[in-house]
């Protein structure tokens, strides 16, 4: 996938996690800012599928490799890059946020491999909460302050949307719509393409033999919109790739297949 995290074990832009509650964190105070460092260096970020239509305005959508395809939104083609952000996380132009970043410094989670239900808890390593003078309060009290329900309800509501995100792609696998993808952009200059390789995408060609009625179905669930939605963002690599290279951060080697996600 993306460029992982300090620690393997933790998701995507998460260095710890610790479960908020009103003992430890009473005086903490949640943080606005302008700037997502968090997204500095990452080029591929999880995408659910409800955001597909706005999404794919922006960025390339793709899938994961391997047996369990994950939605993503490229927002460069190679390791380390971004091309929307600045050094400091600034956005360089209005764009979509993924929902996934949004969440950020939250996350639901198991505080236990046999805990049935999720918590809310945070990256501690993150500026974005903590003791001071500025920011809303995470607690009134021992009852969480308006902030706190309002992302907890974000978070809850991202869950639900990563579950359907799950099915659509099982939905996928079903009929063995998804492939290895392979894009090869030419670069002035040089004779042979950037190719790139790593992710998975709709296999048109299968998507064509794709039964009448079961088409109907999809359109009728919403999911073949989705499908269109992914397949037109995909023109949107060589914009991404374009943009690399007018910022610096292209590839700079002879042309080479570069994994994308």
């Amino acid at each position: 996938m993306a460029s992982a995290p300090q620690n393997a074990d933790l998701p995507l832009f998460y260095n710890d996690l610790v479960p908020l509650n009103s003992r430890d964190h009473a005086n903490f105070k949640s943080r606005t800012t302008d700037k997502a460092k968090w997204l500095v260096g990452q080029h591929a970020v999880p995408l659910t599928v409800e955001e597909f239509p706005q999404a794919a305005r922006y960025y390339p959508i793709v899938f994961s490799s391997g047996d369990q395809p994950v939605p993503l939104a490229l927002m460069g083609l190679n390791e380390g890059v971004n091309v929307f952000v600045d050094d400091e996380g600034k956005f360089l132009q209005d764009a979509y946020v993924p929902a996934y970043a949004r969440r950020y410094p939250f996350l639901l989670a198991r505080l236990s491999p046999d805990a049935k239900e999720l918590s809310l808890c945070f990256d501690p390593t993150s500026d974005l909460l903590g003791e001071g003078e500025e920011g809303a309060p995470l607690f009134d009290g021992e009852t969480p302050a308006e902030a706190t329900k309002g992302m907890l309800q974000f978070c809850e509501n991202f869950e639900e949307a990563g579950a359907r995100s799950a099915a659509f792609v099982e939905e996928l696998k079903k009929h063995g719509l998804l492939m290895e993808g392979e894009v090869g952009i030419q670069q002035e200059g040089n004779d042979q393409p950037f190719v790139y390789r790593g992710f998975q995408m709709v296999d048109q060609a299968k998507l064509r033999e794709v039964r009448g009625d079961v088409l109907r179905g999809w359109n009728q669930s919403g999911l073949l919109p989705l499908l269109f939605a992914h397949l037109f963002s995909l023109d949107l690599m060589r914009e991404i790739f374009a943009r690399q290279v007018a910022q610096g951060k292209g590839p700079v080697a002879l042309p080479q297949v570069e994994p994308v996600a």
